[in-house]
């Protein structure tokens, strides 16, 4: 089955919203084992709306429409689409009813124009909405309707209509819509994903190639984010479980190949998530000194829930004097090093450690830019050092892009700086009892 879907709004086509509809149908549709080729958004006009819909279904099997299901004179989808297929459109006393009701229990008024929103073609089915007001609807169309774009009676294709608001829209896919579907596909699909930190999307992609161009059941495929990598691993199969089974050994092999560049294999874990879990795990208090980056280092980390039981403080001294006299950086090594420097950002990890009794400290100071950079010293120039129980790691990194990228590009490093000199500690440690045995 290939689905295809159209987004109805001027508001979309002029950026007053999102798309999110589309991104999230997406989603589904390979959740459900479903292919998708197009997406299409058109405004509040009855000709391309109807053009739009024509086009769809001469080339897909399913066109889920979103958007134009509410009651003013712009909201046409139901309209367009029964008078290509030649349907009336009745009121459908259920639907009806269930409007008046929800103004009823708000103690409002129910406006004349909403009773469009209770217009169903004929022999469609309904989908009820239990989040608004707009009901969905499913239109199985009969052989002579598909004839009317190329199809036959057995490929004969089905829109589905559904209101625009995205938690509406949602909803009714969750409640209802995904149950239908599935069984006319006969499959699911089950995605899990791999996230990997420290390495380049092309070192991951040559490590993975056999995985990557593997044409059986598995379809492993990576893609960039800053600081990281992500590989999402996907099976088609009849039901989840027997897709999970499929899925399994594939990342157990990732896992192998990579390994503790692998920070998670949970698609809602982010990576200061995973870096707050290994101090929690270790019972590692932490503290940071930012220059550069403003806070940034501390705001992810303080994203996490929990992270109040290990995180102390986090310092932005961004000036000279707020290294010497806040942190404890000396004169003598900005004079001679600069701010940006090895020299500097060791120091501000050690003081702040010193400062704060922190087991784990983080500092960076960097030229973000678009000036201050020089020949010796240019723009994305940024120092990084991770201090663990007294022992610290200094880098130095050499980033591109405007004054944001460069910000965001560091936080991210300092991040896996700090995941990666935590597991080498622990494993110098573990490392030092072995041989002591």
């Amino acid at each position: 089955m290939t689905a295809e879907t159209l987004c109805v709004g001027t508001e979309i086509l002029l950026g007053n919203i999102i798309n999110t509809n589309a991104a999230y149908l997406a989603t589904q549709y390979a959740k459900l084992g479903i292919a998708s080729y197009y997406q299409t958004v058109v405004g509040d006009n009855a000709q391309r709306i109807r053009e739009c819909v024509s086009q769809a279904l001469g080339r897909s099997d399913l066109l889920v429409v979103s958007g134009g299901l509410g009651p003013t004179q712009d909201d046409i989808t139901k309209e367009v689409v029964a008078e290509l297929l030649g349907r009336k459109l009745n009121v459908d006393e259920t639907s009806a009813k269930r409007i008046k009701l929800y103004f009823d229990r708000r103690g409002k008024k129910m406006s004349s124009n909403n009773i469009r929103q209770a217009l169903i073609p004929e022999d469609a089915r309904i989908i009820d909405n239990n989040n608004g007001l707009a009901p969905g609807v499913l239109i199985n169309l009969s052989a002579k309707e598909a004839a009317q774009f190329g199809k036959s009676a057995d490929n004969a294709p089905m829109i589905l209509l559904l209101p625009g608001p995205p938690e509406e829209l949602t909803a009714m896919w969750e409640a209802e819509v995904a149950g239908i579907l599935q069984k006319y596909t006969g499959q699911v699909i089950y995605s899990a994903m791999v996230k990997i930190c420290g390495r380049a999307e092309s070192e991951v992609a040559e490590l993975l190639d056999d995985l990557i161009r593997s044409e059986g059941d598995v379809s492993v495929a990576p893609y960039a984010k800053t600081g990281e990598v992500h590989v999402r691993v996907t099976a088609r199969a009849e039901d989840e479980k027997d897709a999970k089974k499929l899925v399994k050994p594939v990342i157990k092999e990732i896992k192998n190949r990579l390994g503790d560049s692998v920070f998670t294999t949970h698609e809602e874990t982010s990576l200061e998530q995973s870096v707050v879990e290994l101090l929690l795990a270790n019972g590692l208090t932490v503290t940071t000194a930012e220059s550069c980056t403003g806070g940034l280092i501390a705001g992810r980390l303080i994203n996490v829930p929990g992270v109040s039981e290990i995180f102390k403080s986090g310092y932005i001294t961004y000036s000279n004097k707020a290294k010497r006299k806040i942190i404890g950086v000396k004169r003598k090594s900005l004079e001679k090093y600069g701010a940006v420097s090895a020299q500097v950002v060791r120091e501000m990890a050690e003081g702040v450690a010193a400062y704060t009794k922190s087991d784990v400290a983080v500092a960076v100071s960097g030229i973000a830019g678009p000036d201050g950079g020089t020949a010796e010293k240019p723009v994305g120039l940024v120092y990084i050092a991770v201090s663990v129980c007294g022992q610290v790691t200094v880098k130095d990194y050499h980033f591109s892009g405007n004054r944001a990228k460069v910000r965001e590009s560091s936080v991210a490093s300092a991040l896996i700086l700090m995941r990666q000199c935590i597991l080498e500690y622990y494993s110098r440690l573990t490392f030092g009892d072995n041989e002591n045995e």
